[in-house]
């Protein structure tokens, strides 16, 4: 059988962070889309099996995109704000990266289930990662949404006004991306 592989990034695609917001004050707040834009995923093959998947992001590429809902819309300087308190809950300086390498890879029927670890703040964690892979004709498309709980990479999620206003603990990863045959 033939081996191959595929490097995909940003040209690629797209991969987002989704947060939402708790606590007595959450309508005050914004749930945000944040985009990192510096990652690279490898995907290794034989013959047409996926057999390792490898993803690597590096947090100082995060940029907020939007905030949804709040009192107010979501200024350019208040954007600012919130990619500085990522950076310090993320301790970027000290933990740059997010991995997740997969340990087994099953083909389901609209593309793969990755079982492996996700590392995250210097803290390593099993995850599970449905990977929907669509021809297109062209191109395969891919896709996958996961949820990560910050706190279990001990993580502690933003928050305002003594606890009544914070990012919610739970975020979801979002990913999409285009490779050409």
């Amino acid at each position: 059988m033939t081996e191959s592989s595929w490097t995909l990034g940003p040209d690629n695609g797209e991969l987002h962070i989704l947060t939402g917001v708790e606590g007595r004050a959450a309508k005050m707040g914004h749930r945000l889309t944040l985009a990192m834009q510096s990652w690279q995923a490898d995907m290794q093959f034989t013959g047409d099996t996926a057999t390792k998947a490898e993803l690597t992001v590096d947090v100082n590429s995060l940029e907020v995109l939007r905030g949804e809902g709040g009192v107010k819309a979501l200024s350019e300087p208040e954007k600012g704000v919130c990619k500085s308190n990522a950076f310090k809950s993320m301790d970027v300086k000290k933990y740059p990266q997010i991995r997740f390498v997969s340990d087994d890879i099953v083909k389901t029927a609209g593309g793969y289930r990755m079982t492996g670890t996700l590392e995250i703040h210097g803290t390593s964690r099993p995850q599970v990662v449905d990977l929907a892979v669509d021809d297109t004709g062209a191109a395969w498309t891919l896709s996958a949404r996961a949820a990560v709980k910050q706190t279990d990479y001990g993580v502690k999620p933003f928050s305002l006004f003594m606890g009544t206003l914070k990012v919610a603990d739970e975020v979801t990863i979002d990913f999409h991306a285009t490779q050409p045959k």
